[in-house]
């Protein structure tokens, strides 16, 4: 699958489940040489690759607001959007092409799920 310009990726899981890692591993695809780090304490940062990567942090909303979503509006422009913690920002941030789903497997593994075409709305229930 290809990623474009404008498509919104959601990661969702548990703590330490791995959603930043995956981020980072997608955003080397991309061509993203600088570092990733988890945008928890700061909501977001913008990477620039063979194309921008923005990448979208969550975890301290418990429901985001209008005015809100006006602070984050501008990371969606002329992007590819990774956003942890989706279900904070359920019926308000634009659909999901990509819905990622990380789970603690048995001895130290990691479960992965893709749903291509979701809604950040649907299946996040952290």
């Amino acid at each position: 699958m290809t990623l474009e310009l404008g498509d919104v990726v959601t990661v969702s899981g548990e703590l330490g489940s791995g959603k930043t890692t995956f981020v980072r591993g997608a955003c080397r695809a991309l061509g993203v040489t600088e570092p990733v780090t988890s945008p928890t304490f700061t909501i977001g940062h913008r990477y620039h690759g063979r194309v921008d990567v923005s990448h979208l942090d969550l975890f301290r909303f418990r429901r985001m607001s209008a005015a809100e979503w006006g602070d984050l509006e501008p990371y969606f422009d002329e992007a590819i959007v990774f956003v942890e913690w989706p279900e904070a920002g359920a019926g308000v941030l634009p659909p999901a092409r990509v819905a990622v789903r990380l789970e603690h497997g048995e001895d130290g593994t990691r479960l992965v799920t893709i749903d291509r075409g979701a809604d950040p709305g649907i299946r996040h229930g952290d």
